[in-house]
């Protein structure tokens, strides 16, 4: 079973990602002011490869900025590239 965890402070936070209550990665991100943050890390431990936690993982980032009304920039090669690759993700870039 994956679940997604947010952890959340005033600067900084981070989405992590677990597979049968292990912890399989994370990503993390920095509040660009109230409106908006930037994703500057994103990582999935080598023995989950290949299963698409970290598309998950800015998927729930996204989905974060959506509901919370939150704009996007993603500096993480791998969150940008993703973003870029995915239409449906890009009403969120700031």
């Amino acid at each position: 079973m994956i679940e997604i965890k947010q952890i959340n402070s005033d600067k900084k936070g981070a989405f992590e990602i677990y597979s049968d209550g292990k912890k399989a990665g994370e990503m993390t991100y920095t509040w660009a002011g109230d409106d908006k943050f930037i994703i500057d890390h994103t990582e999935v431990d080598e023995a989950y490869n290949g299963q698409g936690l970290a598309k998950q993982l800015v998927y729930a980032g996204v989905d974060y900025a959506r509901k919370n009304g939150k704009k996007v920039i993603p500096l993480c090669p791998y969150a940008k590239v993703t973003i870029a690759r995915n239409a449906e993700l890009q009403d969120v870039l700031a």
